[in-house]
């Protein structure tokens, strides 16, 4: 995910600055030139936006479309009212919706649409989310710890931190954060929870960096992003969510739609490789078969053999893109 040097976590999808107030449809999209190129917005097509964000990768798409329509999806309510107030002079190109990217498919039919043209995903946390220290993503003050995307629902982060036995948290932390100090850390949370449950982003922050011995802190980053991006990832069951809904958003494509991913986490950005590949690859028989015996054809030809990474001009403007990832298919 992309890395901060101040109160964040990793993983944020757009910045917002002095002349970028959160709420405002101004903010800095990740790789968006790179995401319109191989989208290859069709006036007439029908597209969706499965993370809607703050509507960045959305205006440009709702600037192609003609005929067509987007529909957006996202599970973090405050943005979406702001998104779907700051994009109202589209009307009814644009139809937006609450939800979890997991239920995109059925929701997607229930407007009458059985195909798109193509479908965009920005993973990750937004800066919105990170920006608003109450919503206890981040740790340069102190909140509650919570990190639910969609707050009307689901165990927070506190709940996980204050039930979970140590070794599913060393789990959590160690195969989402890939922390090495990961057991350590899951020791200190679960002797410091003992004495006082730990409700806040601070005590959760101080608890992980009295675990890492101060030589071996990160030199650009928090000690705590690790954990916290863990944390947020298992919360919001971000890995789970993603390999329902890529398979199925995949097979709503129309012959020649397009299918764009920017991730910011290695697991994210093989599930998303992984899903491509199989797609691509024709038969899928042992090797020392005479002959192809399943019948498999492929159905997608990947347009990036490898990951398209965000210029260094870019990371400059945008510090949230450093470890951005993009993937793209084209169904066949």
């Amino acid at each position: 995910m992309s890395r901060s040097t101040g109160g964040g976590q990793a993983g944020g999808r757009s910045r917002i600055g002095p002349n970028n107030p959160a709420g405002s449809a101004m903010h800095i999209p990740v790789l968006l030139e790179e995401s319109m190129d191989f989208l290859n917005v069709r006036p007439d097509g029908v597209y969706a936006d499965l993370t809607l964000g703050l509507g960045g990768h959305a205006r440009e798409i709702l600037k192609r479309i003609k005929a067509g329509r987007l529909i957006g999806i996202d599970k973090d309510e405050e943005a979406l009212l702001k998104t779907k107030e700051a994009l109202e002079a589209y009307g009814e190109k644009l139809a937006a919706f609450k939800a979890d990217f997991r239920e995109a498919g059925e929701l997607i039919r229930r407007q009458g649409y059985n195909r798109l043209d193509g479908f965009i995903m920005d993973l990750g946390v937004s800066t919105l989310q990170l920006k608003t220290p109450e919503r206890g993503f981040g740790f340069s003050s102190d909140a509650p710890l919570d990190m639910r995307m969609d707050r009307s629902r689901g165990e927070s982060a506190a709940d996980l931190v204050n039930s979970l036995p140590e070794s599913g948290l060393s789990r959590i932390i160690f195969e989402y954060g890939e922390e090495r100090w990961a057991k350590r850390i899951a020791r200190t949370i679960a002797a410091r929870r003992e004495e006082k449950r730990i409700d806040t982003t601070r005590e959760l922050s101080r608890a992980v960096e009295d675990s890492i011995p101060r030589g071996a802190w990160p030199p650009k980053i928090h000690p705590a992003t690790r954990t916290f991006q863990a944390l947020r990832i298992a919360v919001n069951g971000e890995i789970d969510a993603l390999k329902a809904a890529l398979p199925e958003m995949v097979s709503m494509l129309e012959s020649g739609g397009r299918a764009v991913v920017i991730s910011y986490h290695s697991l994210e950005d093989r599930l998303v490789k992984d899903t491509f590949r199989a797609g691509a690859r024709p038969c899928a028989c042992p090797p020392d078969f005479p002959e192809c015996v399943c019948g498999k054809k492929p159905y997608l030809k990947i347009l990036t053999p490898k990951p398209v990474l965000p210029s260094e001009a870019e990371i400059v403007s945008n510090p949230s893109a450093r470890s951005a990832k993009l993937r793209a298919a084209e169904r066949i």
